[in-house]
């Protein structure tokens, strides 16, 4: 607990940095952590990339004229 009395001592602009640093890092570790829960899949982009894939293979069945 004696650390954190001797943080007083520091200037104005040392005790922002340190914080900017703490909240920084705690920031990144939650969203490195989500990303890692999730799996790191942005299932919205998987989605919308199948959607695309359907939709070209049924412009190009439908644009090409039917032989006889």
């Amino acid at each position: 607990m004696s650390t954190f009395l001797n943080f007083g001592n520091f200037a104005p602009k040392t005790k922002n940095l340190v914080v900017a640093g703490g909240l920084t890092s705690f920031v990144f570790g939650v969203y490195f952590y989500t990303m890692r829960a999730v799996g790191g899949t942005d299932e919205l982009q998987v989605a919308i990339d199948k959607f695309e894939e359907q939709k070209g293979k049924e412009e190009t069945e439908t644009s090409s004229p039917p032989r006889s």
